[in-house]
């Protein structure tokens, strides 16, 4: 077993004995190594392992926030691979297509409309207006949006994926901007539409939400030509 599954089965069964928790600090390396069995260099190197999973945290300096915190972020290490795989072409963008489908189009029919999350997502929506003419930046509210109605669907490990998928794209989505025949009339076509989800959500019309998302996700590929 590798030192950082060696550090990862550790924290696993701290967790699950009661011994530690989300928020508590881990103990020092020199405790960890020494419980391990193994080097302080091999326990430092399993808990930057585990810090690039965003199962931890790691402060710097002395005061309340220095320590490795143990924190609760599924989706850090998710967002990293899959930025990796979009890189590196192994991820087809067909697949990609299905996926935001599955996910997004569940994500909208089970959105709680009194859920905190539509709150930001009509914030979104005004701040979209008034960057329809900055394709970044409307992209960047874009995907919060939709990020925002999968945290109203109340699932986290949903969220998660949604939140780390939407991220890994960010950059190829943008391309396929510049691939449009009229990103003001797109960005226009787009914002309807985010309205129109939201507005179906808020009427407690999970089934329709769902439908109006599967043509916004597959309009905005057939529209770039995929």
């Amino acid at each position: 077993m590798r030192t950082h599954q060696l550090v990862q089965s550790w924290l696993e069964d701290q967790l699950a004995a009661g011994q530690l928790a989300v928020g508590d600090r881990l103990p020092g390396e020199r405790t960890v190594a020494e419980q391990l069995g193994i080097s302080r260099a091999s326990a430092r190197e399993g808990i930057r392992v585990l810090e690039a999973m965003g199962i931890v945290r790691a402060g710097v300096g002395s005061g309340p926030g220095a320590g490795t915190v143990i924190t609760a972020n599924p989706g850090a290490a998710l967002g990293s691979a899959l930025r990796l795989h979009m890189a590196t072409s192994h991820l087809p963008i067909g697949d990609i297509v299905q996926t935001r489908l599955l996910l997004e189009t569940w994500a909208a029919a089970h959105a709680d409309a009194a859920a905190p999350a539509m709150s930001d997502a009509a914030a979104l929506l005004d701040a979209m207006d008034a960057s329809a003419h900055d394709e970044k930046e409307f992209l960047r509210l874009d995907a919060l949006f939709h990020v925002a109605l999968a945290e109203a669907a109340g699932n986290v490990l949903i969220g998660a994926m949604m939140s780390s998928l939407r991220e890994s794209i960010e950059g190829y989505t943008l391309r396929l901007t510049r691939t449009l025949p009229d990103w003001t009339a797109t960005s226009k076509r787009l914002r309807t539409e985010h309205r129109s989800i939201h507005d179906a959500i808020l009427n407690d019309d999970g089934a329709l939400a769902a439908k109006i998302v599967a043509s916004h996700i597959e309009g905005f590929y057939d529209e770039a030509g995929f």
